[in-house]
């Protein structure tokens, strides 16, 4: 008898080891040593650049969702989704991946398939920015059956001393930022695969919920790395604490890094949550606590961060982070996560909603016409607004280049040449009334608009204004701050009424201002502050959640509460 009569063929692993150098030495970073094949892996931690560093380790695999890609003959990102579940564990604690090892064990080897595998994990390791530097294939006749497999992965980071998360200083009202996920990730497979079976359905037939693509390629869609989203964002000390959206879904993984008696409340009006937890939930006829507590329903990835350093976090993941709650003080005994607006979000489809047309008055560079813009893209069709017009009273501006990318209708009207402020308002006017503008966002548009015109569109306009409101108003906010030495500014955004910036206050973003700060330094750190401000509400007002009150003033918690218009 000989090893190969056994069913174990060495060689073919020889020639396996062989094929994949290429891949593995594709993902060296600073501080891999050699290279596959030897008996252990090197990686000199003083090469990667860390002082004081904490070594963290994680270790998952794929789950039954191998069952699919088997079922499907695909096995190029099963590897992605590897890498994704130990590297997303370990930037929870605040590591940076800095290298993987496989485990790959099957009954017998297949070379193309095998090479596949580690191909997706090669791919893994880039985009987590970490070095493949060894592993193990382990040929297991009568352990496994033909063409079954089964796959291990282990991650080893390293965050420095002060870095390490989650830390201690959570307080009521952090705000909770969501990243989305790309489906199910690599959970709750046993349930999906139930559904599958029970509505009768085939991996290769066309998914019930998107016409354009077959049911298994949605469902091996390959789990989101959220390391080049947030790395910067942790190093630079912004988060306060991660959570990692696996099993146990948001109500039992969230509470994993809260501090006793604190909790958070999420609304799901404030992310989408993709068609695919809609039709499991409806298909499965699974109820709305086995959801929350089984998958991550749309949401990989939640930051807890205050809330003068949420924009940071969002500007570092390129706009994909969105407010989605807040972190609030609990009795004890009392739910960690409180979800509102589930089930509603859940059976939203976008042929369901009534979209309100907007129009945006803008006379320069258009980074609030753009945040909305975002916004509506982010919604992924589910989104209530529709910018209809964009107004400047400035030709050739950015803004109007913003709005023209992405497909809006622009129109300058320049307020040069009219007898009067009404007369020019007057044709603003007529151009919002003819493209059936409902409501109006002033996004930079440096103009003091007549009474008149707010006569006609009372409780339908609203304005952001470059300080904290009552505090500095009109031209120069941030000259004023900083002549008033005051070590607080921010954004308000407002109602309009005739008196200028004297409508009731919706939301404000603070900022700090530092000793050393310019005019400039200081509206450049504003801005970005404003750009989560001004999103906020707009959300909630094409909802019909916020209205204008006559008091022309900042309205109570309770008042808040009881009219349903505060945004979270």
């Amino acid at each position: 008898l000989t090893y190969s009569m056994s069913g174990v063929d060495i060689a073919a692993g020889d020639r396996l080891v062989k094929s994949i150098r290429s891949l593995t030495d594709s993902t060296k970073r600073p501080g891999t040593m050699g290279s596959i094949g030897g008996f252990g892996g090197l990686f000199d931690l003083k090469a990667a650049g860390y002082k004081d560093p904490i070594l963290v380790s994680g270790t998952d695999g794929v789950g039954t969702k191998l069952k699919i890609a088997h079922a499907c003959h695909s096995h190029d990102t099963v590897g992605i989704d590897l890498v994704a579940m130990c590297v997303n564990d370990i930037l929870v604690q605040g590591a940076e991946p800095l290298f993987f090892l496989d485990y790959f064990a099957c009954g017998k080897l297949d070379p193309g398939v095998a090479k596949q595998v580690v191909a997706g994990i090669a791919e893994g390791c880039r985009q987590a920015k970490c070095s493949l530097i060894g592993g193990e294939t382990a040929e297991m006749p009568g352990m496994y059956a033909v063409g079954d497999y089964d796959l291990a992965g282990f991650s080893v980071g390293a965050v420095e001393r002060d870095r390490v998360l989650p830390r201690n200083n959570i307080k009521d009202g952090d705000l909770v930022l969501g990243f989305p996920s790309s489906g199910f990730h690599s959970n709750g497979y046993s349930l999906v695969r139930k559904v599958v079976e029970r509505a009768g359905l085939r991996y290769s037939d066309v998914a019930p919920f998107d016409k354009s693509k077959q049911l298994g390629e949605i469902l091996l869609t390959p789990t989101k790395i959220y390391v080049s989203l947030l790395l910067n964002a942790i190093k630079s000390g912004y988060i306060k604490a991660l959570a990692h959206i696996t099993g146990g879904g948001l109500t039992e993984n969230i509470p994993r890094v809260l501090q006793p008696g604190f909790g958070v409340f999420l609304d799901c009006n404030n992310w989408t949550i993709p068609p695919v937890f809609q039709w499991i939930a409806s298909e499965g006829n699974i109820g709305d606590e086995e959801m929350l507590r089984t998958f991550n329903c749309g949401l990989g990835m939640v930051a807890i961060v205050s809330p003068e350093d949420a924009q940071a976090v969002i500007n570092e993941s390129e706009g994909e982070a969105r407010v989605v709650g807040h972190v609030l003080n609990i009795e004890e005994g009392s739910p960690k996560v409180n979800v509102r607006n589930f089930r509603e979000s859940l059976n939203t489809r976008p042929s369901d909603i009534v979209k309100r047309k907007f129009g945006v008055l803008i006379s320069g560079t258009g980074t609030n016409l753009q945040a909305l813009i975002d916004h509506i893209k982010k919604m992924d069709g589910r989104s209530a607004a529709e910018i209809a017009l964009v107004i400047s009273n400035v030709d050739g501006v950015e803004g109007l280049r913003r709005a023209q990318r992405a497909g809006i209708p622009t129109k300058v009207i320049s307020h040069k040449g009219y007898k009067n402020r009404v007369e020019y308002d007057m044709k603003v006017h007529e151009a919002l009334t003819a493209a059936g503008v409902e409501f109006i966002c002033l996004a930079g548009f440096m103009r003091i608009i007549s009474a008149e015109f707010i006569s006609k569109w009372y409780g339908k306009i609203i304005n952001i204004h470059p300080a904290l409101l009552p505090s500095f108003k009109g031209h120069d906010a941030h000259k004023q701050a900083l002549e008033a030495g005051v070590r607080i500014t921010g954004c308000t955004v407002h109602f309009v009424v005739p008196e200028v910036d004297a409508g009731a206050i919706v939301l404000q973003g603070a900022a700090p201002i530092e000793m050393d700060d310019t005019v400039e330094t200081l509206s450049e750190r504003v801005r970005r502050s404003s750009i989560e401000s001004f999103q906020k509400p707009w959300s909630s007002w094409h909802r019909g959640k916020l209205c204008c009150v006559q008091t022309g003033r900042s309205l109570s918690r309770s008042e808040r509460s009881k009219e349903s218009i505060f945004f979270y």
